[in-house]
């Protein structure tokens, strides 16, 4: 409430309370010349019958009679009095204004806190719908926030404003802002909604990690990936081997050959990452080949591994043989396939092999509510460990995708729909351009998939950065494709920029622009948030932007804390106070001669421990 709001607030509070005591003092006043007359007319009255009766025994006056009725009326009249002050008044009633007594010590307050306000299902509150008046904003999805302007509830996430509002033509969400205002946090409330609808989350690739926590609260999957950690086998084919065991007949063909080709195309992903270039087309169908004799020639049950694919190398069988056009010549055969070989080495005996060369640690669940592969384990300058770890797990998270669809299509399994999560965008694109590749053709595809997905990053330069233009070009139609665009915190030349491509107004620039600026200088330090953080700008199309305010709960502030490395460690902290507290009272125990300043035997030689 502004100074001149306030002041006018107690002016009319003044007024009101002047009215008040006005009305009671005139109401008071009323009552006495009530009774004043009623007496008055009493005294009148008897007066008047003692001097008819008078009248009508003489018709003369008498000054006896005369004097006896001024006594009686005078003694009528002090007995009136003598009533009134025997009868009890009645008490005031103390009026108490609604913001307290003006003046010192009235505790009157300037500010009334509004009324806390909550929403509710028409299950919940039906007697109190139909409402007199409804809200703007969109009431579909997951709930996000209030109105930034309106304080209305704004509700929304890709895959319901796809399927049921019919908003976007397109389920994914793109989404911009600096560091720290709060991008990873709206992400995770909307992977929490859309769990609790039956949507599986799956976050394939978590760098930091932002998502882990949030997956094991809902009784999902975290599988952890890494040096010392665990591994993915590249050539199991994992959910949807066992969809097409499942399925059989035709379709189970389809689905296996579906699979080799997956396979296949993750390993050539793995030689590209070490080669730093990609594959031969001749060297394709050598590994094809290889992935065949080795499925023939495998017994059921036993999982191939890469070496497996080595030892076939150097064997040289008669379907190898052929894809090489050797004609029988052993030379022309390792001529051909002694590039593969190296690069399979590479990656056996290199940087990827702990992490590729065994059995999968842990197979994704395809029953799992969510699920969550962790890869922060691997550091951030091992760029190649990362690239292949994310292709890896793409490969493998939409592979259970396909196998889902597959098993309802058949009629096997109930239709389930899937939303992923690539945060940190900038790293994954960085790291390979097979990777580029792989989420550009998501977002075409992803209709046809039943699968939703949300993309962070910092800035539209991200995608700059890469290293050919044709992954830049690919990189900047991510915006473009997106259904829904969401922008925190960006400066204004951003904006600028990204307004090209979404169509953002003079005034959202600004107000977007406004978000990026730091706290001032006056703040004491506690607690202190930048202004921007937790508010966010949601466009679809050319319609206007929809501003929001996201305030968390504190479920949300324990399952997602992206600065956990930035909080004090309680318990270490108590654990030095316990090992200072022993210290000092073995010090204690040793005798006064072992104190700091103490005299005596020993004084000398303790007198370097309390040197400071």
């Amino acid at each position: 409430m502004s100074r001149r709001e306030q002041k006018q607030a107690e002016r009319a509070d003044r007024l009101a309370e002047e009215e008040q005591a006005l009305t009671v003092l005139a109401g008071g006043r009323s009552k006495r010349n009530d009774r004043r007359d009623e007496t008055s007319g009493r005294g009148k009255t008897r007066k008047g019958t003692s001097d008819g009766r008078l009248d009508g025994r003489d018709g003369t006056p008498d000054r006896a009679a005369g004097t006896g009725t001024t006594s009686g009326a005078t003694g009528t009249g002090g007995a009136g009095r003598a009533n009134r002050e025997r009868t009890p008044s009645k008490p005031k009633e103390l009026f108490v204004p609604h913001r307290g007594w003006y003046g010192v010590g009235g505790g009157r307050v300037g500010y009334m806190d509004p009324p806390t306000m909550w929403r509710a299902t028409t299950v919940q509150a039906c007697g109190m719908w139909p409402f007199a008046a409804g809200s703007g904003s969109p009431m579909t999805g997951v709930p996000l926030g209030q109105h930034l302007f309106t304080g209305a509830t704004v509700c929304g996430d890709p895959l319901n404003w796809f399927t049921r509002a019919r908003y976007i033509s397109n389920p994914s969400l793109f989404m911009l802002g600096m560091p720290g205002l709060g991008k990873s946090t709206l992400i995770n409330r909307m992977l929490i909604g859309l769990a609790a609808t039956g949507v599986v989350p799956l976050v394939l690739g978590d760098l930091k990690p932002d998502y882990a926590d949030t997956v094991r609260a809902l009784g999902g999957q975290v599988i952890s990936i890494g040096r010392g950690r665990g591994g993915i086998n590249v050539l199991d084919p994992g959910a949807m081997g066992e969809a097409a065991a499942k399925i059989g007949g035709e379709a189970g063909e389809v689905l296996k050959a579906e699979a080799h080709g997956r396979v296949l195309n993750m390993v050539a992903a793995l030689i590209t990452i070490v080669r730093g270039r990609p594959m031969d087309d001749h060297e394709q169908s050598v590994l094809s080949a290889v992935l065949h004799h080795l499925r023939e020639r495998t017994v059921e049950g036993r999982a191939l591994l890469l070496p497996d694919v080595l030892r076939v190398l150097a064997e040289g069988p008669p379907r190898v043989r052929a894809v090489t056009l050797d004609r029988g010549d052993d030379a022309r055969y390792r001529d051909a396939v002694d590039p593969l070989h190296r690069s399979l080495l590479g990656i056996l005996d290199g940087p990827l092999g702990d992490t590729f060369a065994s059995e999968t640690s842990t197979r994704i669940d395809p029953n799992a509510p969510a699920v969550c592969i962790d890869i922060s384990g691997i550091g951030e300058a091992d760029t190649q460990l990362t690239a292949a770890a994310m292709l890896a797990a793409w490969s493998d998270g939409l592979g259970t995708v396909a196998a889902s669809h597959a098993l309802a299509d058949a009629g096997l399994a109930p239709r389930r729909w899937f939303f992923t999560v690539l945060d940190e965008l900038w790293r994954p694109l960085r790291a390979a351009s097979g990777i580029v590749d792989r989420i550009d053709a998501l977002t075409r595809l992803n209709r046809s998939l039943g699968l939703g997905d949300a993309k962070i990053t910092h800035t539209l330069k991200d995608a700059e950065a890469l290293g050919t233009d044709a992954d830049r070009a690919k990189a900047r139609g991510f915006v473009e494709r997106a259904g829904m665009v969401v922008c925190a915190g960006l400066p204004k030349t951003e904006m600028e920029d990204l307004g090209k491509v979404v169509g953002l107004s003079r005034r959202e620039i600004e107000l977007v622009s406004s978000w990026s600026s730091p706290p001032g200088w006056g703040v004491n330090g506690d607690n202190e948030e930048p202004p921007g953080r937790g508010r966010f700008l949601i466009k679809v199309g050319g319609r206007p932007g929809i501003p929001i305010k996201v305030a968390i709960t504190d479920a949300e502030r324990r399952l997602h804390n992206t600065n956990t490395r930035w909080t004090p460690n309680e318990d270490a902290v108590e654990q030095a106070a316990a090992r200072a507290a022993a210290q000092v009272a073995r010090a204690a125990r040793e005798g006064v001669h072992g104190l700091p300043g103490a005299g005596g035997p020993g004084a000398g030689a303790t007198a370097g421990r309390w040197t400071a």
